[in-house]
């Protein structure tokens, strides 16, 4: 059982992107960063509407942007995903899901505390630095789907 279409290249991306954004939050911090980009290609709804796809997810563009800081400006994103986080996204794509990112769409690692919304969506829990927000009620069923 899987929660999301995917390829081995879908599996490196979600590792580098993992990889780069999380490194220094240890093996949870890294799931929980990579369940919101399993989380978005599967939520059928807000900003997600037209992205079903790792790769989708994973390269889209807001507001003039790519949606994570890591395809824009990281270094860390670029080189060769590593068997760590490989299978760790292979976890990710199969069933992992933990509070406080098990239905989050949007993380992000603010410089003081966790504002209560983000882009006007109720903080869900912060995990070390990173805070993750869930859609507000009714609006995203499919956010909590499997």
């Amino acid at each position: 059982m899987t929660r999301v279409k995917h390829t081995s290249k879908d599996i490196d991306l979600i590792a580098r992107m993992i990889h780069a954004e999380a490194v220094g939050e240890g093996r949870l911090g890294m799931l929980m960063v990579g369940n919101v980009i399993v989380n978005r290609a599967v939520a059928d709804c807000l900003d997600f509407k037209d992205v079903r796809t790792i790769r989708e997810v994973i390269f889209q563009v807001q507001g003039g942007n790519y949606s994570f800081e890591a395809v824009q400006k990281g270094s860390l994103f670029y080189k060769p995903a590593r068997d760590l986080e490989r299978n760790l996204a292979r976890e990710l794509v199969k069933y992992w899901r933990q509070h406080p990112s098990k239905y989050a769409l949007w993380y992000f690692n603010p410089y003081g505390e966790c504002p209560p919304t983000w882009y006007d969506q109720p903080f869900a829990g912060q995990y070390k630095q990173h805070c993750y927000y869930e859609p507000q009620a009714n609006t995203c069923a499919s956010a909590y789907r499997f």
